[in-house]
């Protein structure tokens, strides 16, 4: 199928998915395939979920929208399984970039100050205000002037520390850059930058886009790492497919997001909270801690059978994000078409990375399956050269 009336921004594989159950798609031919992209970090809990379903065909009975003009209990029931017991509000969009962009607008009115710092090869989304501060050239190209004001460091060094000065309204980072690599923070240079903004007042944003939701075992990565950020943004895997975002931050800083300072026309929708509500319930303890155990087993079998092969530099990510850094001699984009002819959807990611983030209920013997088809490819490749 040739599509002649959509613009050409996105490079598409010539196929349609079609149907979805659990961790499976189907195209338009009928070809099954394992799924090990969550539709980039989306569909964490799989495809057809009947919770979720049950759910949303719930409200679609009821009310598909209404103004944020009314109360919402729903709106309140998800942002209080977001925030549990903590002293947080969260506001709610519809996507990952229009979180960072409430972040940005809720850093700068809150603290008075406009200069932010970002890092190199991070991504934060698309509008201008997160473009502005994505560590990516390329995306910014044609698009100038961006928003001023935003300045970057290199991600995991420490001279970055330098650079967080009390002038600035807030730092953003991801503890895990997945567009930029699956490049780990180290825990202990995460740790120092959480402290120096705290010693210069400086407010500090995690975005948790792509790492939030169970995807690194954890209902947000930076639990992982004891960190405490003022402004957390959302998206992605929080609604499970439909369109969602969310920005929770600390309730001091509530006051300066008081009524017509910011504003959405379908965030916080009924559909999209029925769906968030539902996800937010089955990603438990029990839950995250089932995917902790998986990912144990996972990268057991990564470094066992993936790390040792000619082509694989090295393996990074945490969870059940996981990145496979590919030498040189092949290109990601050759192994991905591979994969796709032997039944898997794999992701890409800077710097030659085969980008790995299956949906969190996929089982053992599936991640086993994706491991040995991985490694038969990586190693024909080899031999095909």
């Amino acid at each position: 199928m040739k599509m002649k009336h959509i613009f050409p921004t996105y490079k598409r594989f010539p196929f349609e998915i079609v149907k979805g159950n659990g961790v499976t798609l189907i195209d338009d031919s009928g070809k099954k395939y394992l799924d090990l992209t969550s539709g980039i970090g989306v569909c964490n809990l799989g495809y057809n979920t009947a919770p979720i379903k049950k759910a949303v065909k719930k409200q679609l009975d009821k009310v598909w929208h209404t103004s944020n003009l009314y109360d919402s209990s729903l709106q309140e029931k998800t942002a209080s399984l977001l925030v549990k017991n903590e002293d947080k509000d969260v506001y709610f969009c519809n996507s990952g970039t229009e979180a960072n962009e409430a972040a940005m607008k809720l850093a700068r009115k809150a603290s008075g100050k406009s200069s932010i710092l970002a890092f190199d090869h991070s991504f934060h989304g698309r509008s201008y205000g997160s473009l502005s501060m994505t560590g990516n050239d390329k995306l910014k190209e044609g698009f100038g002037p961006l928003v001023p004001d935003i300045k970057f460091a290199n991600y995991n060094d420490q001279e970055a520390l330098t650079q967080i000065t009390s002038d600035l309204a807030a730092v953003i980072l991801e503890v895990i850059q997945g567009e930029g690599g699956v490049v780990n923070g180290d825990p202990d240079w995460l740790k120092a930058v959480a402290a120096k903004c705290k010693q210069e007042k400086t407010l500090l944003i995690i975005d948790e886009v792509q790492t939030g939701m169970g995807r690194t075992g954890k209902l947000f990565a930076y639990q992982n790492y004891d960190l405490d950020p003022d402004i957390v943004t959302a998206a992605k895997g929080l609604a499970n497919g439909i369109p969602v975002g969310a920005m929770i931050g600390k309730t001091e800083l509530a006051a300066a997001f008081g009524p017509g300072s910011h504003g959405t026309t379908f965030g916080g929708n009924p559909l999209a909270m029925a769906s968030a509500s539902a996800v937010l319930d089955i990603l438990n303890d029990d839950f995250l801690e089932a995917v902790q155990q998986k990912a144990l087993f996972f990268w057991h079998y990564l470094e066992k059978e993936i790390q040792p092969l000619e082509l694989v530099k090295g393996i990074s990510g945490k969870g059940l994000m996981v990145g496979i850094h590919l030498k040189s001699d092949i290109e990601v984009g050759k192994v991905i078409t591979s994969l796709h002819e032997q039944g898997i959807l794999t992701l890409s990611s800077r710097d030659n990375t085969l980008r790995l983030l299956p949906p969190l209920i996929i089982t053992g013997s599936e991640l086993l399956h994706a491991v040995h088809v991985i490694k038969d490819t990586l190693s024909s490749a080899v031999v095909g050269q």
